[in-house]
């Protein structure tokens, strides 16, 4: 089976979606409809839905939508973290296609806000209830990602889009290192996605990113890495097919056995989904 770890759906309004520019090619609705003919481009068998608001409708709403789309196999949603009662609303929303949480921590202005002790209180109870916890964070905080999985303790933690290294600028530290330092911790997996919306947008080539792919690959290795292809985020920079070829070929190059382990097997662990049926 064919996951794509990594997708978004929306209703497009502008106060909602602030950081989606209202001239840009994605400022607009993207439906179930949209997602099953983007998955039909490479043939992927089903997907995963990750929030892109910071409100608890947008868990709800993305619930709805994989309940009408047998493509979506799970749902990463969004809770207050910080919240007093945090764990009893994450037991209140217990439904077995919700299978982790995610907070948008790469707006938060601290960059130590991974520290806070509040939101660690909340992981802590997204980790209890046996959910996952995706971390979306940007070079800054990537500093404070050890520290921040080591506090949490146990659990079951994914770094989104590799944490967002500046490909268009060239950029490599601080990022390179400190992700070194995030990938050293066991229960850390890495999404493989976001990567050509971090390139030029207009004139990225494939082997401006492999020097990044090479790193993380060789930092987290093929069983703790994840495919997906942060639809529709992705087409600020090219189409779906491009998105899934740019890693396929990779994968095809320099690990061809662990194929169905990075474009599926490893996100059905991270998220505890289980075997599904194609």
């Amino acid at each position: 089976m064919r996951i794509d770890a990594h997708h978004h759906l929306w209703t497009y309004d502008r106060q909602a979606f602030g950081w989606i520019d209202p001239n840009a090619a994605i400022a607009h609705d993207y439906d179930t409809d949209d997602l099953t003919a983007a998955l039909a481009e490479r043939q992927i068998d089903a997907a995963i839905a990750v929030q892109a608001r910071q409100t608890p409708l947008e868990t709800q709403a993305l619930l709805a939508a994989a309940a009408d789309c047998p493509g979506i196999i799970a749902v990463v949603g969004w809770i207050d973290l910080k919240a007093p009662d945090v764990a009893e609303h994450i037991d209140a929303e217990r439904t077995p296609r919700l299978v982790g949480y995610r907070h948008v921590v790469q707006d938060e202005p601290d960059a130590e806000f991974l520290l806070d002790a509040d939101f660690i209180r909340g992981v802590r109870a997204v980790a209890a209830a046996g959910l996952s916890y995706d971390l979306l964070v940007d070079h800054r905080q990537l500093a404070h990602v050890p520290a921040f999985l080591d506090r949490v303790g146990e659990g079951q933690f994914i770094l989104d889009h590799a944490a967002k290294p500046s490909i268009a600028a060239g950029g490599w530290q601080p990022w390179a290192d400190r992700l070194a330092a995030a990938a050293a911790c066991p229960d850390l997996y890495c999404k493989v996605s976001g990567l050509v919306t971090e390139a030029d947008h207009r004139n990225w080539r494939a082997d401006q990113v492999e020097r990044y792919l090479d790193h993380v690959f060789a930092l987290f290795g093929p069983d703790r890495l994840i495919w997906g292809s942060d639809w529709p985020v992705c087409l600020l920079a090219a189409g779906y097919g491009a998105v899934y070829d740019l890693v396929a070929d990779y994968v095809a190059r320099h690990c061809p056995d662990q194929a169905a382990a990075i474009f599926g097997g490893n996100a059905l662990s991270a998220y505890a989904i289980g075997e599904v049926a194609p």
